[in-house]
This record gives structure tokens, sequence and C-alpha cells, in this order.
């Protein structure tokens, strides 16, 4: 496959499995032609007009020809210097990568992180908060990732990339679709009664039962195995965490439980004052499944993936 190719497929099953649905997607590709279209022709030069085609603007061809043909990729969670020169000494060793794919952004896909987490705007929306109480919660929160994102040095692995010659991607949004479709599709047929009922179905997930191993497994942090789940959010998409204040609007909503891949302090501290569970999944085991539901294709098309970087994988084909 070429790295287009590669590229597209990513953000083709990445809006597949997008939990809003396809006509809010569609909605912000054409909100973006809009703002391009309205532009002056000098103001066009700052434009990413891949945002014309792919809504995620965590992920992103950050290094390489979009031509180029790859064999083989090495996937990491996080790819940093360090995995940039991995990639160069399997090389050296006779494993030529073609293509390192990142999950979490690095470079322009890092900096622009708080673009994505509008789509957090539209799930709260669909479990009963009005859409616009959750613009208003939110509005503050992506202000703030975005300021936090202004001094971060965005371009180190991605320069490193460019001196050694090895192409590099990232994939953020669009594996983290893969794994809130999937476990949310798991919780709404499954119906698990309590806490510790959830903690058992994620364990029979593979990615889950490794974490586990590593003592980085499935783990109830608000509540307690006897707690009934009620209604459950999986809360593991845009970009990063939300706002403090949607702990509120989703206890008046009937949400009854989050499932999420990581939480702050100040967050859980607000579920519990709202008395809403969280159990948290596991960062990299979540992370893992979500690039796994979408490398599992890429390798049918013939791809040889070298996993690494906290990477846990396992093949579902």
């Amino acid at each position: 496959m070429r790295i287009k190719e590669i590229y597209e497929y990513v953000v083709a099953r990445g809006m597949e499995k997008d939990p809003r649905g396809a006509d809010a997607v569609a909605r912000d590709l054409s909100l973006a032609r809009k703002r391009y279209d309205d532009l002056k022709e000098d103001e066009k030069n700052d434009f990413d007009t891949d945002r014309l085609t792919n809504p995620y603007s965590d992920t992103r061809l950050l290094y390489g020809n979009p031509e180029t043909e790859v064999k083989r990729m090495l996937v990491g969670i996080d790819i940093e210097v360090g995995e940039v020169l991995l990639a160069d000494r399997l090389g050296d060793k006779g494993s030529k990568v073609d293509l390192i794919m990142s999950h979490h952004p690095e470079g322009k896909a890092l900096a622009a992180l708080h673009g994505v987490m509008h789509l957090q705007e539209d799930i709260l929306a669909q479990f009963g908060v009005p859409i616009n109480v959750a613009e208003g919660i939110m509005v503050s929160r992506i202000n703030e990732v975005k300021r936090g994102l202004l001094p971060v040095n965005h371009n180190r692995a991605v320069d490193v990339a460019r001196i050694l010659g090895i192409p590099l991607m990232s994939a953020h949004t669009v594996a983290d679709n893969h794994v809130t479709s999937y476990l949310q599709k798991m919780m709404d047929k499954e119906k698990p009664d309590t806490l510790g009922d959830v903690l058992k179905l994620l364990k029979k997930i593979p990615e889950y039962a490794e974490a586990a191993k590593y003592n980085a497994g499935p783990t109830i942090v608000v509540g307690g195995k006897d707690r009934r789940a009620g209604k459950i959010l999986v809360d593991m998409t845009g970009g990063t965490g939300g706002s403090e204040d949607a702990y509120a609007k989703l206890s008046q909503a009937g949400v009854g439980t989050l499932l999420v891949m990581h939480i702050g302090e100040k967050h859980r501290k607000e579920a519990e004052k709202n008395h809403v569970n969280v159990i948290i999944a596991g960062h990299m085991a979540s992370d893992s499944l979500g690039m796994n539901l979408m490398l599992d294709g890429l390798e049918e098309k013939g791809l040889e993936i070298i996993p690494c970087s906290g990477l846990i994988r396992h093949k579902r084909i």
C-alpha cells in the first residue's frame, strides 16, 4: 500500500466508527468546506486542506511522500525520538521500516488536538445533555487545552523522522472512535448489572486481560463492585478529557457509570460528588484495542506491523 492509501483508509474507518453518526461527520466536513471557501486567497495558504476530507485534526501524515510504498510499519502508542531511532536501527539490522504510525499525535496533529474535542459535545447530547449546555461547558475546556499546547515542542519526533528519512503519521481519534464504538456496543448489548460485572466483561477482552498482568488493568475509581451500573457511557474519544462541569449534567441526564481510559483527580472528585460511578479501563489497553481494530484491516492488505511503545497487539482476523 502507498502511504496515501493507508492514511485514507484509517480516516475512512474512523468516520465509519464515529459515535456521532454519519450526519454529524458530514456536517463537520461541510462546515470546513464553507470556512475554506469564505477565506480570502492569501488566507487560504494557512488553511489545513486535509480538513476538507478528514474531520480529525489529530490524525495527519506528518512527514513523508504520500506515494511511498509501504511493506512494513512500526506502530506504537507514543512515538518519540527514541522510537524513531528504533525504526532507523531496525533498518540497519535488515528490517527496513517504511512508515512509523503513532497513536498519540505529534507535530501539527498535536498542536491541533483541541480541534477534535467538539466531538464530545455531540456525545453529551446523545446521552441527554442539551446541545447548548454541552457546547457551553466544553468551550472553556477546549480553550484550556489549546492554550496548554501552545508552548509544547510539537516537532521533536517529526524532525528526527525527517532527518533520518522515515515517514511518520499519527492516527489518534480515528482509533479512539473504534474503541468507543466497540465498548459502547458491548455495554448496550450485555447490560451489566454491577460495576463488578463491567470489570468481568472488560477482562474477557485480550488487551485488558494482558494489561491486568502488568497491574494496569480495569479499575473502579468511583463506586464499588456491588454498586449498580445504571446507564453506561463509554467516554474514550474526542481528543482528551472533557469539562469537569459535565458530571453534574450527566448525572441529571441519568448516566450512572462512566467507562473511561483515564481520569484526572479533579474530574474524579466531581464525578464522586455527583454520584456518577467511574471505571478506568486502562489507557494503554484501551488505546491498543482501538488501534488493533484498525490495524487488522491493514494487515489483511499485506502490511507487516511491528508493535512497540505500549501497543498490546492482538489480532482479530
